[in-house]
């Protein structure tokens, strides 16, 4: 993606991922990750900088190509970032280098152990991270300590079961004398009762907190109903710091071979975009496809792609309710049906919508998808791609677009329609196997 002002920036995707900034002969020059690639990565470009930012234009007047990857959270991009930085080095990485440490929790490995926030990994005890925000988990373990859920002891005393805490020490302490600590070193609670407390924050930070956070949603919901506002926004804040440390960690290592394969699939959605004339790269594609033998066990399939890969999670099949009579011979009706109540679903539950709708088959196929889009009060972009001669239809042009065999866009779309041909002959056979073992 050329590096240069103007609108070529809005055509990032809107989500979270990792850049790579090149030079002129290609080489890594910066890597950085954002919860909003499109946000970040325009930042650099802004003529107002803060005073005494030499840092950015030395950075800047270098960059002729930008490759970015789509994560699946701030956390996935976050641990890619560093396992990228560590294996290619970037000059203005190493140049930033203090700015790349981010926080962990760690439960220490005591007798009487305690929980904090790092931000050095030292052996000994246990750790749970990186995290990308320092201050919503500074925030949660605060709350966790104030209303005695994890009442763990917030002193730095060295002291064990064999080696106990003097009492003048004990004596000097403020939290013992105030009653915010439990006191293990004065015996006020016995090892093992502290120990359990310990694995219930083991437990928390492991995101195993589903009844905690439904608390939160509730109590949050409450205050704001009975006019509370701040308590509302405490608890809101709770929510989302809670959520956020429970982000799992999907990716663990990229491989030079994953590495190159990922800037493909953003390349092939960055060329998808130019040709489509989308506002930004398609990350969430969503395709459809029919299957049927003699018009029986008529079924549809939706299958979803996140990043250019399969995201099987979200794929969806039907069995089509349209009746046979009204099928009129083809798969419109039946193409209308899947899209609409794929939609429709969509829209009462709030989920997010795709970026963009890819049909199998030509343009009878492609307006039958309009019209149920129209009815269902949705509107986004949508293709429908022939096998035949692999035309892409697209909404408003009269002439299909006819790409190269070879083109990372067409190839990307190819992928989208043949798994869902896949999902939907998957689901077809087993209807069949199913309807011939009752017979």
């Amino acid at each position: 993606m050329p590096a240069a002002k103007g609108p070529d920036f809005r055509r990032l995707p809107k989500t979270p991922g990792v850049y790579i900034m090149r030079s002129a002969d290609g080489a890594i020059i910066y890597i950085g990750k954002a919860k909003n690639l499109a946000s970040r990565v325009a930042q650099y470009f802004r003529a107002k900088r803060p005073e005494g930012d030499w840092k950015t234009p030395s950075l800047v007047a270098l960059i002729r190509a930008i490759d970015y990857i789509p994560c699946e959270s701030e956390r996935d991009a976050l641990v890619l970032e560093r396992e990228l930085i560590h294996r290619h080095q970037p000059f203005f990485n190493s140049m930033w280098k203090d700015d790349k440490s981010y926080p962990w929790i760690k439960i220490t490995d005591e007798d009487f152990p305690r929980i904090m926030l790092t931000r050095r990994k030292t052996p000994g005890g246990k750790y749970y991270g990186p995290y990308p925000s320092a201050a919503l988990v500074k925030t949660l373990l605060r709350f966790f300590w104030r209303s005695r859920l994890l009442p763990l002891r917030p002193c730095k005393w060295e002291f064990s079961v064999e080696s106990p805490l003097s009492q003048r020490r004990i004596n000097a302490c403020i939290y013992f004398h105030t009653g915010q600590c439990p006191a293990p070193c004065a015996g006020k609670i016995t090892r093992e009762d502290y120990l359990s407390i310990v694995e219930r924050a083991r437990q928390l930070v492991d995101g195993d907190y589903d009844v905690l956070l439904g608390e939160f949603k509730a109590k949050m919901a409450e205050a704001s109903k009975a006019l509370r506002y701040e308590d509302a926004a405490l608890y809101r804040d709770l929510s989302r710091a809670l959520e956020h440390i429970g982000e799992r960690v999907r990716i663990s290592r990229y491989s030079e071979t994953q590495l190159q394969e990922a800037l493909a699939r953003s390349a092939a959605a960055a060329r998808l975009a130019a040709l489509l004339g989308l506002s930004r790269p398609p990350v969430h594609i969503e395709g459809f496809d029919t299957s049927n033998l003699f018009g029986r066990e008529t079924v549809g399939s939706m299958v979803c792609f996140h990043a250019g890969k399969p995201n099987k999670e979200h794929y969806r099949r039907f069995k089509i309710r349209t009746p046979a009579p009204a099928r009129g011979g083809d798969d419109y009706a039946m193409i209308g049906e899947i899209v609409g109540r794929r939609l429709r679903r969509l829209k009462t539950s709030g989920e997010a919508l795709p970026d963009l709708l890819l049909i199998d088959g030509g343009p009878g196929q492609l307006a039958s998808a309009a019209k149920a889009a129209s009815e269902a009060g949705v509107r986004l972009p949508m293709v429908s791609l022939a096998k035949a001669e692999e035309e892409l239809y697209v909404p408003g042009r009269r002439e299909p677009l006819r790409l190269d065999r070879a083109d990372p866009a067409l190839r990307l779309l190819q992928s989208v329609r043949d798994e869902a041909h896949r999902f939907g002959i998957k689901y077809h056979r087993y209807l069949r196997g199913k309807r011939l073992m009752e017979n």
